[in-house]
């Protein structure tokens, strides 16, 4: 029975994803002559639109001193222009019954719009004016200062996991600028000046840096016009060439231990692995995908099966593997003890499962269903008109580029059981691994 439903899945799978096929046409790339790159991804099933331009620089460009400024030019972005004063993008954006926001990342600045596709024009319009016209006024530059500070002290210097995850960032990657928070670290916020920002703006913040994806109900050609017309007339300015860190390939065996304020003890281990951008072999980061997907796929997955239910050592667990990153990544395994059980108790038990994939793999049974899982995840997503958006922009702008988009499907449905056991055998060693203990503690802050 089992293995007739599993037939029946991959039917619907494929003929979901002959139908995803069908219903879009090709996505189209345009290159403006000041160097901006235009990506357009028509889908016609709604009268609606995403908008979205994307920088390439993020944390991982900031020089030591200099950590968290990327994600304060992001909040600056809002504050006004010499044409639109400050609220005027986000008011305008509402009136016209769309939304509208940011996010900053490791490798990425983007700025995204959602609204009816007849409104297209508009979002394009404020997104050009804002990528040369920037106001930065040092009033404005100390608020939001202080508001990214309060925004740390929130997301993570008050949330013990979070800033576990964060002092973690600096043992498992030694060497990589992946180590330094994206919101930046509180003593380069406090010493970050409104000179600091104009520069980074100047230096990053120039068509031959940046990507405009659309996606949605439109035309290509009409998408090309719009964009001629609003950021062709940007001129081309040089951009840094940012500068390809040292990574050191087996750091060695590390070990983190902290002592929090923190209701639960939390443990977990990573280990330095290849992106999508740095694989020697572009088989690598599919195996790995599939490798977490055999771990933390369902409630049916081994970690959860074994650990959590089965021995019930967990209270929680999971698997993450980052593919899109413009450098080198991580594959954490990470989790709360259960009731009674001590974090030695969850490491050893973790590392057994780690060990055992690497000897013995995984079965063929287990090998579908991670794929199953993994590809209807994926064909759900994508009728997400924004997560269409969002995927392009992040492979273009880790430099791994769009078309691995297409690819997914076929790739992962190629991964073989013995390329699982490969990249755990390869990868998930201990010349790789660092392990986090969070012991909770009384009192107030560290």
């Amino acid at each position: 029975m089992r293995g007739f439903l599993q037939i029946i899945l991959v039917l619907l799978l494929t003929t979901a994803a002959s139908g995803f096929a069908a219903e879009r046409p090709e996505i189209q790339e345009f290159k403006l002559k000041n160097g901006m790159t235009v990506i357009v991804r028509p889908d016609h099933r709604a009268p609606v639109v995403a908008s979205m331009v994307w920088y390439k620089i993020g944390s991982s460009y900031e020089p030591q001193g200099l950590t968290g400024i990327s994600h304060v030019l992001e909040h600056m972005m809002f504050k006004g222009t010499t044409r639109y004063p400050a609220g005027e993008f986000s008011r305008i954006i509402a009136a016209n019954g769309g939304r509208e926001n940011a996010f900053t990342s490791r490798d990425y600045t983007a700025y995204f719009q959602q609204l009816s596709a007849d409104r297209l024009p508009i979002a394009l319009e404020l997104e050009a004016d804002r990528m040369r016209n920037l106001r930065i006024q040092e009033a404005e530059f100390e608020k939001e200062v202080q508001v990214v500070m309060e925004e740390r002290r929130l997301r993570t210097e008050d949330n013990p996991v979070a800033l576990a995850w964060e002092r973690f960032g600096t043992v498992a990657y030694p060497l990589s600028p992946y180590r330094n928070p994206v919101i930046g670290w509180m003593e380069d916020l406090k010493a970050l000046t409104v000179a600091d920002l104009r520069r980074w703006y100047q230096q990053w913040y120039s068509p031959g840096n940046a990507t405009l994806v659309v996606a949605g109900d439109v035309e290509p050609e009409t998408v090309r016009r719009l964009a001629e017309r609003y950021f062709g007339r940007i001129p081309a300015r040089a951009v840094p060439e940012p500068q390809r860190p040292i990574e050191l390939e087996t750091p060695g065996s590390r070990r983190l231990e902290l002592s929090l304020p923190a209701e639960l003890p939390y443990f977990a281990v990573s280990y330095q692995v290849p992106s999508m951008a740095t694989a020697s072999e572009d088989w690598e980061p599919y195996a790995l995908t599939v490798l977490a997907g055999v771990l933390d796929g369902g409630e049916s997955a081994r970690l959860p099966a074994e650990l959590v239910r089965g021995r019930e050592l967990a209270a929680g667990i999971g698997a993450d593997y980052g593919a899109v990153a413009r450098l080198s990544s991580q594959f954490s395994i990470s989790g709360f003890p259960a009731r009674g059980r001590t974090l030695e108790e969850l490491e050893a038990a973790v590392l057994e499962q780690v060990a055992r994939v690497r000897a013995q793999g995984i079965t063929a049974e287990e090998l579908e269903r991670a794929k199953n899982q993994m590809i209807a995840d994926h064909l759900y997503q994508l009728d997400s008109i924004f997560y269409q958006a969002m995927q392009i922009g992040l492979l273009e702008t880790t430099g791994i580029g769009w078309r691995k988009l297409l690819e997914f499907e076929d790739r992962i449905r190629a991964v073989t059981a013995e390329q699982v056991q490969q990249v755990a055998r390869r990868y998930l060693s201990e010349p790789r691994r660092a392990i986090l203990h969070l012991n909770p503690i009384t009192g107030g802050r560290p």
